[in-house]
């Protein structure tokens, strides 16, 4: 059986989890010394690219000095999660719809945690095999990170290094779940944003699905875009083209905020913009189809 976490008891000690200055210091700038493979500073003049580099990581360093675990954290109202009763075939449609590997499993609610749920642990049980054993979720469970919103994002960085815990829920003072983090999340903050093997192609902003189906990246330039499918999506009295540079930038006009992971945002001429990815502070990633398309 999977192990049962306890959120509150989990949270109190997270909190309690804080090394002196010292220790900090030395164990963050090692951190950072390994992903930039750095080692000794240097005594003469950088190339060019170390020079971008060591610009890189003293940004990466402060960023994670300064900001704590509520300035980066998805809010709770974007988690993904699932119950710890959910049937197998809706688990597999959770992880399919969002495009996600690790997924929280709660007990009556999200404020209730109980672990996380893994994708390879899921096929290697389920799919890649010719077992017939029953599903059983709490078998595949492994233990989350509970942390409260002032921990520093350098802190929880160093500590799911050490722990070897890939995902992490914030914790408010009454017990309750109040967003989530993964490493990836953290690291973002340190060398910028990460691209998988599902994001589109480097050097390319888009990428054809199917006909009149596009993955495309929220800084696409939304000029080059309607190019490429021959729909003007300015063409439209309440958008303005002067004010609009990326095909990001025209869904959060037409939404007027930041939209959620999973949120569907329609264009006046009927194309539809499906957000597969997005942080609270702006959209990464959208799934267009155009209008021919979606009828």
């Amino acid at each position: 059986m999977g192990e049962t976490i306890e959120p509150s008891s989990s949270a109190a000690q997270s909190a309690q989890w804080r090394p002196n200055d010292e220790n900090e210091r030395g164990g963050l700038s090692r951190l950072i010394g390994k992903i930039f493979g750095k080692s000794t500073p240097q005594t003469t003049e950088p190339e060019p690219a170390a020079s971008l580099a060591s610009e890189t990581s003293t940004r990466g360093m402060i960023n994670l000095r300064r900001l704590n675990v509520e300035d980066v954290a998805i809010p709770k109202v974007e988690i993904v999660s699932v119950a710890e009763d959910i049937e197998k075939d809706e688990l597999v449609q959770v992880f399919r719809d969002s495009g996600l590997t690790r997924l929280p499993v709660y007990r009556d609610t999200l404020d209730q945690p109980i672990g996380l749920v893994h994708l390879k642990d899921f096929a290697l049980r389920h799919a890649f095999t010719d077992s017939k054993q029953e599903f059983d979720l709490a078998a595949l469970l492994r233990p989350l990170l509970f942390v409260p919103p002032s921990m520093s994002i350098g802190v929880l960085l160093a500590k799911m290094q050490t722990e070897r815990r890939h995902m992490a829920l914030v914790i408010d003072e009454y017990g309750g779940v109040d967003g989530l983090l993964t490493i990836e999340d953290l690291i973002e903050q340190v060398i910028g944003e990460i691209e998988d093997e599902h994001d589109v192609d480097e050097g390319k902003f888009w990428a054809r699905e199917k006909p009149g189906q596009y993955i495309v990246l929220a800084r696409a330039p939304l000029e080059e875009f309607q190019k490429e499918v021959g729909v003007d999506f300015t063409e439209h009295e309440d958008i303005d083209p002067e004010e609009i540079d990326s095909l990001g930038g025209l869904v959060f006009m037409l939404s007027g905020r930041v939209p959620v992971r999973g949120e569907v945002v329609e264009h006046p001429c009927g194309a539809e913009f499906e957000i597969l990815d997005a942080d609270p502070r702006r959209i990464k990633r959208l799934r267009v189809v155009l209008p021919q398309a979606g009828t």
